[in-house]
């Protein structure tokens, strides 16, 4: 469905944050995206998003090639960046302005209730949590029915009680009608719990170290001893990708 293929991007500057990237992703795919800082993980997500051009290579949805942003992909970023002057109701609804009113309405208000937020839409930014204003994010991003939604370190900001509640929240939302997710994230234990598939990407330039399919039942527990060793593989293929791969060296292989 969402396919890239040999992807480079060359800021004016020089820098080549991302090389040779290439990669596909079925419709409904969960897919986190894992790394340190410097390795292209949000220009990745970005050149996706449509709000920036690959140097090359190219970026296509169901075979549509994309070049600018796309009226079926979707972003949550870091922060929630709600608009102060708008209340709740508008913030969801502003992505969807073009629809007639009843139908606006209709979709703001599901919208709002699917991530337990009914009763706020009259309420402004000012009086909501960092955890209710990420839930609002969402409900933006899933008003206009995206067939990819792109998270971009979506919970990173958020104490730990709140950002478990929101990752099992987030699962809740795509079994709703299972939009394509890829998630950028430091979070191991959050790409574990979440995701099909995980990616670690290496830096300079960034490109796709290992693709790993996580073949774990859902719900997970987060202290299950399984998920705990996929954890604890993890961490160490992002100690190996902090150095980069030689020209003849083989993805290493994984035993979980």
């Amino acid at each position: 469905m969402l396919s890239l293929t040999q992807l480079e991007k060359r800021y004016p500057n020089g820098t080549l944050a991302l090389s040779g990237l290439t990669l596909g992703i079925e419709a409904g795919e969960i897919v986190a995206i894992v790394g340190g800082s410097g390795c292209g993980k949000s220009t990745l997500l970005r050149l996706i998003a449509g709000l920036d051009q690959p140097s090359r290579g190219r970026i296509t949805l169901a075979g549509s090639a994309i070049r600018d942003p796309h009226p079926d992909i979707g972003v949550v970023f870091q922060e929630p960046r709600l608009m102060p002057w708008l209340t709740i109701a508008a913030n969801v609804g502003f992505g969807i302005r073009h629809l007639p009113e009843a139908e606006r309405k209709r979709r703001v208000s599901e919208a709002l209730d699917r991530v337990g937020l009914a009763d706020r839409g009259g309420h402004w930014p000012r009086e909501l949590s960092g955890g209710q204003a990420q839930r609002v994010a969402l409900a933006r991003a899933l008003v206009r029915q995206p067939k990819v939604l792109l998270l971009d370190e979506p919970f990173s900001a958020l104490d730990a009680l709140t950002r478990t509640d929101l990752q099992d929240h987030l699962l809740a939302l795509w079994a709703y009608d299972r939009p394509t997710l890829i998630l950028v994230t430091h979070d191991i234990e959050e790409a574990l719990v979440l995701a099909d598939r995980v990616v670690v990407m290496q830096p300079n330039p960034g490109r796709v170290r290992l693709d790993l399919p996580v073949p774990l039942a859902r719900p997970r527990n987060r202290l299950d001893g399984e998920v705990l060793a996929w954890k604890t593989r993890l961490l160490a293929e992002l100690g190996h990708a902090s150095r980069p791969l030689s020209n003849d060296e083989v993805f290493p292989a994984v035993a979980i």
